[in-house]
């Protein structure tokens, strides 16, 4: 039996919820980590775990990122997240989302999501129907293009500060990149990458996506599989997590792991340091992907979204991520180690000011 109380201590949580309607077919879990510096936020995802702790070790691990995500990007928010644990993927009914919408507007604002794996456009309004506490709408923002995507430039600023530490300013032009998972936010570093122009390689089994970016940037093509030893400056892995592991290590041929993935490393103490061991900059997941957070949680700022404000935390993405690997070279240890004493210093330094909060935040627009 999965003993829940010790799950959460090891991840340092403070509230685990589970949730079920038998009409509807729903069922899953919202996570909340850590809320010293405000109410908590993290996007659903929609996936067929093979069991209940895989399901619970998803959420637990996916919703203490947000807290160091927050964290470490200046944000006031607390870090969660949330599981629907379908059957198969053909689980995804109005009636389902409505019913979980209403689950999280029981917690009264504490709690705000928006999208993930399996919870995109059309799933998020089937929530907004039931709860106003969703963000990542698109009329929610004053995009200046439809291309702007903050989540995929996030990555790329990450990306060229890890090109700066390791090539000394190397212009991203001259790079090769194999990026694992063409979704929404790989899809997107595909248009950054070569509008800068990249050289662009992606694995994805979704083989009509990766059609149509053939088709618009003549980028690469290998098999899923193959994806891992793609001779490259930079491997990005943007799809499902735990992907840099002790099979797929020996296989790298980067100089750099950046992409738009959580939770990147299986261990990631064990895989952390091995990956600086071997000589590869690794740039945090939750700093990396921070861009799309960003955005999206602008909305609950004072005034609601303002495009140029969140577009200067986005590109502050380098400098930050510039800072942690320069200290981690000084101090010859992995960028993971390094990334997370940041964030928890801010966690300590705002926690040692005034009580953890609960204080509801509504959405602007």
């Amino acid at each position: 039996m999965t003993d829940l109380t010790e799950m959460m201590a090891e991840h340092g949580h403070k509230e685990l919820k589970s949730f079920r309607d038998d009409e509807t077919g729903l069922r899953g879990f919202v996570g909340i980590h850590d809320t010293t510096l405000g109410p908590a936020a993290g996007g659903t995802r929609r996936y067929a775990f093979e069991s209940e702790e895989e399901a619970i070790v998803d959420v637990l691990r996916l919703s203490r990122a947000m807290t160091y995500k927050y964290a470490i990007s200046g944000i006031n928010m607390g870090g969660a997240k949330a599981v629907i644990w379908v059957d198969d993927e053909d689980q995804n009914s109005e009636a389902l989302y409505r019913s979980y919408g209403r689950m999280v507007d029981s917690f009264g604002g504490r709690f705000v999501t928006g999208g993930d794996v399996g919870t995109g456009e059309r799933e998020l309004r089937w929530v907004n129907m039931e709860t106003d506490y969703v963000i990542g709408l698109p009329e929610q923002f004053d995009h200046p293009s439809e291309e702007y995507h903050g989540g995929g430039l996030g990555v790329i600023r990450a990306m060229e500060a890890c090109c700066d530490l390791t090539y000394d300013d190397r212009d991203l032009a001259d790079l090769h990149v194999a990026i694992q998972g063409v979704g929404e936010m790989g899809a997107s570093m595909v248009h950054y990458l070569s509008e800068r122009g990249a050289q662009v390689t992606v694995a994805d089994p979704d083989t009509e996506t990766v059609d149509a970016l053939v088709d618009e940037y003549g980028v690469g093509v290998v098999g899923p599989e193959d994806v891992y030893g793609v001779d490259c400056d930079v491997f990005a892995p943007s799809a499902l997590g735990f992907v840099v592991n002790d099979e797929t290590i020996p296989e790298l041929e980067c100089d750099i792991v950046c992409g738009a993935a959580n939770n990147q490393l299986d261990d990631e103490e064990r895989h952390g340091t091995r990956l600086h061991e071997e000589g590869i900059l690794y740039a945090p997941d939750y700093l990396a992907n921070s861009g799309r957070t960003i955005d999206d949680t602008d909305l609950l700022r004072k005034g609601g979204y303002n495009h140029e404000r969140a577009r200067a935390m986005i590109d502050a993405i380098y400098d930050r991520m510039l800072d942690i690997g320069r200290r981690a070279e000084q101090e010859d240890r992995p960028t993971y180690a390094v990334a997370n004493e940041v964030a928890e210093e801010r966690i300590e330094a705002v926690g040692s000011m005034r009580p953890k909060v609960h204080d509801v935040r509504d959405p602007v627009w």
